[in-house]
């Protein structure tokens, strides 16, 4: 237990569908208290569910208006993810009680690969890192984009090619079904902030998927998420992925966003997101558990 400002905060766990609602909520919430806080978005989240198999009991800490930290667990290709999820002054109170938490999750999954990602603009959380003997690993960007501010664009696809969405190709095996696994659309849809409308791909003529990208509209932040985005090799430096990501774009202005989000890995990748206008905010880290 912990108090502050005479409100109780408690500490409860989740698994399922229950824990993604309630990270959804709590990533919301810290979104809005701050425009840039924090590496994830709810559609993050929501996005990760499609990865376990079973279960993971997940930690929440909650305050009279609902959840303001926890430690997430997922897993993906062979790697364990453990994110401190905090509300930006809201649980300065229990931050050791959570970061307590994240080692001893992450010592239960050795000797797994076991990685903490730490926003590159909270020192706090960085220094937590460094003091628990945690090794600094690979690192990824995450950039914003105004909407308000965009100014209308256009990207032509090349001949052969049209962009579809998932409102128009029920009938067919969801693209991103080869990498995810059989179950990925139906996981999908039973995420509250997944569009099939947003859920876009480039065909060939012959009707072959040559790239996709999920773009996720969040209407109580009213951030558009871009995540992820894929071309297939034999597709790329034709074009296909500026194409999918201006028409993201446009959809997410007809919805009203005011912010669209994107993170990248590679320098093709950050040349390409800045040249639509997303400005890079900060350079986040994957602390490994040695």
């Amino acid at each position: 237990m912990a108090q502050t400002r005479e409100v109780t905060i408690h500490e409860i766990t989740a698994s399922g569908h229950e824990a993604v609602l309630l990270a959804s909520s709590l990533l919301q919430r810290a979104r809005l208290a701050d425009p840039r806080a924090g590496i994830w978005e709810a559609a993050d989240v929501q996005w990760w569910s499609r990865r376990l198999e079973e279960p993971v009991e997940q930690h929440f800490w909650l305050d009279g208006d609902g959840p303001v930290a926890a430690v997430y667990l997922s897993y993906w290709k062979g790697a364990w993810q453990c994110d401190p999820l905090l509300v930006p002054g809201r649980c300065e109170p229990i931050l050791d009680v959570v970061w307590e938490r994240v080692l001893s999750e992450a010592a239960r999954r050795a000797p797994a690969t076991v990685e903490v990602p730490v926003p590159g603009h909270d020192p706090q959380l960085r220094a937590l890192a460094e003091a628990s003997g945690l090794v600094p690993g690979d690192s990824s960007c995450s950039s914003w984009l105004d909407l308000r501010e965009r100014t209308a664009a256009s990207a032509e696809l090349p001949d052969g090619f049209q962009l579809v969405d998932r409102t128009q190709r029920r009938d067919r095996p969801h693209p991103m079904l080869p990498r995810n696994g059989d179950h990925v659309e139906e996981r999908l849809r039973a995420t509250p902030l997944y569009d099939p409308a947003l859920d876009l791909s480039i065909e060939t003529a012959d009707g072959r998927p040559a790239g996709y990208t999920l773009c996720w509209f969040d209407p109580v932040t009213r951030v558009g998420l871009i995540e992820p985005v894929r071309v297939e090799e034999e597709f790329w430096r034709r074009g296909l992925a500026r194409a999918m990501l201006t028409a993201g774009l446009d959809r997410f202005t007809v919805l009203g966003a005011e912010r669209a989000k994107i993170g990248w890995e590679s320098d093709a990748a950050g040349t390409l997101y800045q040249s639509l206008g997303f400005q890079k905010t900060s350079t986040d880290v994957w602390y490994r558990v040695p």
